[in-house]
């Protein structure tokens, strides 16, 4: 009878152990099911970064400072900026070293949209050059009304002349006014500085000499320089920026990101980021350093 019951005892031990080996092991298939289930239906977001190729007068105004901490909180995409002259960031873009382009020079623009380079260009915001110089004015141009004139007066006097000599916006601006005029620019009066904006005025301001600026990066160096407003509101002064997207069928198996890149092109021009960039600096400065042009779309 003893024996009986010490063997019942041990069936009914190891029935239980069975049991609960068995629900053991259906927990860990349903957790493995419900697991396999959740990163179905939630894949893993993807993080990606493009490369924005623009100009040095964005980066020195601060503009994309309040800009790009928009874009990335608002899509999950960082970007990492290259400032440079306009003609270089067209160049990075040829060789598909961009994923979107910032730039502001009409006529190189248009050339490579022509080539196939670009899908879309489209106007994003303006400003306008001014011509700065010292306070002195060795020229006589204050006051003028024409680009053209002061620039005449600047080279038939060899007053000192800071330029770029970057191949960016704002040299093509100038050495667009001195053709015009028939003037090839050479001499110990006219300084190729070969930098950006900023530094462009720091050399002018050092040499006491003319220079192109646009209007918003020389209201926000102003303050640390001893030049003063020459020349402005002539009408071939304009300055319109441009966003570009790059061409998929010209950049077949290529490292560009052209979803992503697209993000940024219709985001910058989206109602959100152009009141930030008419906003920008009306806080610190008497009048806008940019003027919203997102309703000007053109394409290819």
């Amino acid at each position: 009878m003893k024996n009986l019951a010490l063997s019942l005892l041990a069936l009914l031990t190891l029935a239980a152990l069975l049991l609960g080996v068995a629900g053991c092991a259906k927990e860990a298939k349903e957790e493995k099911r419900s697991e396999s289930k959740t990163a179905t239906e939630t894949p893993p977001v993807k993080k990606e970064t493009i490369i924005l190729a623009t100009t040095t007068s964005t980066k020195d105004t601060g503009l994309l400072d309040v800009l790009i901490p928009a874009f990335e909180k608002e899509t999950g995409i960082k970007v990492k900026t290259v400032a440079v002259g306009t003609g270089e960031a067209i160049k990075m873009g040829e060789r598909g070293e961009a994923d979107v382009l910032l730039v502001h020079a009409k006529k190189t623009e248009e050339k490579f949209m022509a080539g196939g380079y670009g899908e879309t260009r489209r106007a994003v915001m303006h400003n306008d050059f001014v011509l700065v110089g010292p306070s002195s004015d060795p020229a006589g141009v204050k006051g003028l009304k024409s680009a053209n004139e002061a620039f005449q007066k600047i080279a038939d006097s060899a007053s000192n002349f800071a330029s770029r000599n970057d191949e960016s916006g704002t040299h093509k601006k100038e050495f667009g006014i001195w053709e015009a005029l028939i003037i090839k620019p050479e001499g110990g009066w006219y300084i190729k500085t070969g930098s950006g904006m900023a530094a462009t005025l720091r050399v002018a301001n050092e040499k006491q000499a003319y220079t192109l600026t646009d209007r918003g990066t020389w209201l926000v160096q102003k303050p640390n320089l001893q030049l003063e407003l020459m020349v402005e509101k002539d009408k071939p002064l304009s300055n319109p920026y441009s966003v570009i997207t790059l061409n998929p069928a010209k950049f077949e198996n290529s490292r560009v990101k052209f979803e992503a890149g697209k993000r940024f092109a219709d985001w910058i021009v989206s109602a959100d980021a152009q009141k930030m960039i008419n906003d920008f600096g009306k806080d610190k400065y008497p009048e806008p350093l940019f003027t919203g042009d997102s309703t000007l779309t053109t394409s290819k």
